[in-house]
C-alpha cells in the first residue's frame, strides 16, 4: 500500500499532467525523449483474453505457449503454471461457474466481462492502483450527452447482458453508473495486440488513455504480455506535449477525422490534418487512364469502397468479394491508393486462413511498400507486414527473401526495442 500510494505522489518520472488548450488534460515531457526510449510503462488496470485465444495464450500473464494447463472446473481457461492460475482466479471465478451453467450459451461480449472485471477490480482496490499515477479511472470521459441513439441502445444492451451473465457473483451498481462506466470504457479501452497486431483482449490502461490525440504522434504505444509500454517515435524536448494515436493512420484526414467523431467526439488539428501533406498519395489515382476521372467519379468509388469494406465484414465467399472489388476499384484507383491497399490486406488475411500462402505472398508484397509511404516512420503496422512477409518467405523456402524482410522487421522496430 505504501508503496503503490508514494509511487501516485511522484507520477511518472520525466512527465507532467496538464491542461492542454483545446484538448483538457493531456500528458507533457518534463525531460528529452529520444526515439526509442521508453517514456513509461503501464500495467493494466484490469484485462480479459478474447475467447477466440483461450488455449494458446495464458489468462493470466497472456504468454504464448503450448501445453498450458486448463481450469479443472470450466475446462475453457488456460494458464501456464499454478502460480499463474492462483493470480487470475480473483477475477476468473466470476465467469468460471457461469461457464459450466450456461454452457454454450455462455457468449457476453468482450466490453462486457471487461467492465465485470472493473466492478469486482474497484470493490478490491478502492485505492488508486499502479496504474492510476497521473489518472484515476473514476476520471474517465464519457461523453455520454454526445451518444446518439444507437450507442446507447448498444450501452442498455451491454448492461442487461452484465446482469444477465453475472446476477449471481457482482452487487450491480445504479443503471446510471453502469451507463457511464460502459460510455467510458468504450472510449478510454484499449486493443491488447500481439507483434502482428492481431486481437488478443482488452484492458483499460488509465496512465495511457491521458495522452491525447494526433495523426502526427511522437509516441507509440505496444505491449509486453498485459504491460503497456510508451515508447518515443520523435525526439521529444521538455516542455512538449506527448501525443499518442488513437486510430489507423493509413486513411486520409477526412477518414480519420469521421472516425475519430464517431468513437471519440473530436476533430484532429495536429500538423497532418492541416496539411493534409500524405493525402494525394493515399489517393492516388490511375495514370493510365486516357480520361482523368471526375471528382464526382472518385466520391463514387470511395463510397463504393466503404461500402463494400463493411459488406466484406459480414460476407461469407470473402476472397471472392476482394478480388471483385479490387478490380472495379483499379479502374480508377492506383494499387498503392488506402482503399486498394485495406482490400489488398484483407484478401492476404484470407489467403492465410485458407493456407494459400502463395496468393498472402503476393499481396503482401503489394501492400508493404505503400505502407512505408503512408504509415509514419517507425509504424508498428509495417513492421508487422514485414514479420508477416518474412515468416512466409521462409515458410516456401525463399529464405533470402526471408532474412531481408526479417532484418526490416527489426529495422522498423529499433527504436522501440531500445532498452527494453
Amino acid at each position: 500500500m505504501f508503496k503503490i500510494n508514494q509511487m501516485i505522489g511522484e507520477g511518472i518520472e520525466g512527465t507532467e499532467r496538464v491542461l492542454s488548450p483545446g484538448k483538457g488534460r493531456g500528458l507533457r515531457a518534463l525531460k528529452e525523449f529520444k526515439v526509442g526510449d521508453l517514456v513509461f510503462a503501464c500495467p493494466a488496470y484490469t484485462y480479459v483474453l478474447t475467447a477466440n485465444e483461450r488455449g494458446g495464450f495464458c489468462e493470466f500473464c497472456f504468454t504464448r505457449q503450448e501445453g498450458l494447463s486448463k481450469c479443472g472446473k470450466c475446462k475453457q481457461a488456460y494458464y501456464c503454471n499454478v502460480d499463474c492460475q492462483k493470480g487470475d482466479w480473483p477475477m476468473h471465478k466470476l465467469e468460471c461457474s457461469a461457464m459450466c451453467s450456461y454452457g454454450e450459451n455462455w457468449n457476453p461480449s468482450e466490453t462486457v466481462r471487461l467492465v465485470a472485471r472493473i466492478i469486482v477490480k474497484k470493490k478490491m482496490h478502492p485505492e488508486r492502483t499502479e496504474s492510476e499515477r497521473l489518472l484515476a479511472l473514476r476520471e474517465f470521459e464519457s461523453h455520454l450527452e454526445k451518444l446518439d441513439n444507437e450507442k446507447n441502445e448498444m450501452n442498455q444492451t451491454d448492461i442487461a447482458a452484465l446482469r444477465h451473465f453475472y446476477s449471481r457473483h457482482l452487487d450491480f451498481p445504479e443503471n446510471a453508473a453502469l451507463n457511464e462506466l460502459f460510455a467510458g470504457v468504450n472510449c478510454n479501452g484499449f486493443t491488447i495486440e500481439d507483434e502482428e497486431l492481431s486481437h488478443l483482449g482488452s484492458a483499460v490502461f488509465p496512465d495511457v488513455a491521458l495522452m491525447n490525440h494526433s495523426c502526427s504522434p511522437n509516441v507509440i504505444v505496444t505491449y509486453k504480455g498485459t504491460v503497456a509500454e510508451v515508447r518515443a517515435i520523435q525526439d521529444i524536448s521538455p516542455g512538449e506535449e506527448i501525443f499518442n494515436s488513437y486510430i489507423d493512420l493509413l486513411y486520409p484526414t477526412e477518414d480519420r477525422n469521421e472516425r475519430l467523431i464517431d468513437s471519440y467526439f473530436f476533430t484532429c488539428d495536429c500538423k497532418e490534418c492541416t496539411t493534409k501533406s500524405k493525402d494525394k498519395a493515399k489517393m492516388e489515382i490511375q495514370k493510365t487512364l486516357s480520361t482523368p476521372p471526375k471528382q464526382k467519379e472518385i466520391q463514387k468509388m470511395v463510397k463504393y469502397a466503404k461500402n463494400v469494406i463493411e459488406e466484406f465484414r459480414r460476407a461469407n465467399e470473402l476472397l471472392e468479394i476482394c478480388e471483385l472489388s479490387l478490380e472495379k476499384m483499379g479502374s480508377i484507383f492506383e494499387e498503392t491508393n488506402v482503399y486498394m491497399l485495406h482490400m489488398m490486406y484483407q484478401a492476404m488475411g484470407v489467403c492465410l486462413y485458407m493456407q494459400d500462402w502463395d496468393g498472402a505472398m503476393r499481396y503482401g508484397e503489394k501492400i508493404v511498400k505503400p505502407y512505408s509511404v503512408h504509415y509514419p516512420p517507425y509504424s508498428l503496422n509495417v513492421a508487422s507486414m514485414y514479420l508477416k512477409l518474412g515468416r512466409l518467405y521462409l515458410g516456401l523456402e525463399k529464405k533470402s527473401l526471408g532474412v531481408k524482410a526479417l532484418n526490416k522487421v527489426w529495422f522498423a522496430l529499433k527504436p522501440q526495442i531500445r532498452d527494453s
